[in-house]
């Protein structure tokens, strides 16, 4: 980030229930049936971050959940070892979404994403 710093969350989910939204997300990743499995996306071994499964996007970003009164926010965390890329930061935000389009779109009513880096998010070493 470049001299300003953006006070707003970044991944939004408006949700009267934001941590049933979470709880599902997790038991949607973790559940054996292969129907309305969530197959793109994995916990860390500690439960606390999230990041993409594929070969090409895995563990170049992770997000970490945060619940909120009236939402479901994720920050952007950089890996150890490299900071988050433009492609990467797009990719992850985007296939988030999607996601919660394709297996919760009753549960929210709304999603956001920010263009920049925003609060609590880490995409590079000097954040």
């Amino acid at each position: 980030m470049i001299g300003i710093r953006r006070y707003f969350d970044g991944r939004l989910f408006f949700a009267d229930t934001p941590q049933w939204l979470l709880d599902q997300f997790d038991k949607k990743i973790e559940q054996k049936e292969a129907t309305g499995k969530i197959t793109t996306w994995e916990r860390s071994r500690n439960g606390e971050y999230y990041t993409h499964k594929s070969e090409e996007w895995g563990k170049k970003a992770w997000f970490k959940p945060t619940v909120e009164r009236d939402r479901l926010v994720f920050n952007i965390i950089k890996p150890k070892d490299r900071n988050i890329t433009k492609p990467v930061y797009g990719y992850y935000h985007g296939h988030l979404i999607e996601t919660f389009l394709n297996h919760f779109d009753q549960n929210f009513t709304k999603a956001e994403a920010t263009a920049l880096a925003a609060r609590g998010d880490r995409c590079s070493s000097e954040e």
